[in-house]
Order: C-alpha cells, then sequence, then structure tokens
C-alpha cells in the first residue's frame, strides 16, 4: 500500500470523525481550534506525496479547504462530510488503479 493511500485514508477517517455533528464540534472547540491546524498540516503532506507518487489530489486540496474554512460551525460540518467522502474513494480507488496497472505489466 503506497504512502500517498494510508494518508488518504488516516486523513478521511480524521475528517470523517471532525464532521460528526456535535461530537466532531466540540472536540474541535475543546482544543482550541488545534485539530484544524493539524489536519492543514496533515492535508498538505499527503498533497505532497500524493503529487511526487502522481495520484489524485482532489481530497487534500479540498482538505486543505475544508481546514481553512472549518470554524463556520454548520459549513464546516459539511465540509468533514464531504472531505472525508472524497478522500476515501480516492483512496479506495487508488487499490484498483494500482492492481489494474499491475496485471497489465505483466502480459
Amino acid at each position: 500500500m503506497s504512502p500517498s493511500r494510508v494518508l488518504k485514508w488516516v486523513t478521511g477517517g480524521m475528517e470523517a470523525f471532525l464532521g460528526i455533528p456535535i461530537l466532531g464540534g466540540l472536540f474541535v472547540v475543546s482544543m482550541a481550534w488545534t485539530p484544524l491546524f493539524v489536519m492543514l498540516i496533515l492535508h498538505i503532506i499527503t498533497l505532497i506525496i500524493s503529487s511526487n507518487e502522481r495520484k489524485d489530489k482532489t481530497g487534500s486540496i479540498l482538505g486543505i479547504v475544508t481546514s481553512c474554512v472549518a470554524w463556520i460551525p454548520i459549513v464546516g460540518m459539511i465540509m468533514h462530510i464531504i472531505t472525508a467522502i472524497i478522500l476515501m474513494i480516492s483512496a479506495a480507488k487508488s487499490d484498483n488503479n494500482s492492481r489494474n496497472s499491475f496485471q497489465d505489466t505483466n502480459f
């Protein structure tokens, strides 16, 4: 499993947690919005690694935007949920693409 794929699963799971309506908001507020900064850093790292591996960067870019606007209560929750879905779909797709390209090279 590639590093970009692992990071997409991890950041997708963390975004899903932050998107839980009351629990995610309480977590962010109780830690003085530090989780948003941590997620921003993780999304930037994921973007750089995905770019180096020539993988899909959409989820990481959306994650960066989400980290910047997530301090707005309802907008943040919706953005976290959308970002989590896109990151997890992207991580799942990476597995199928790498498997297909591996099979093609064995012919």
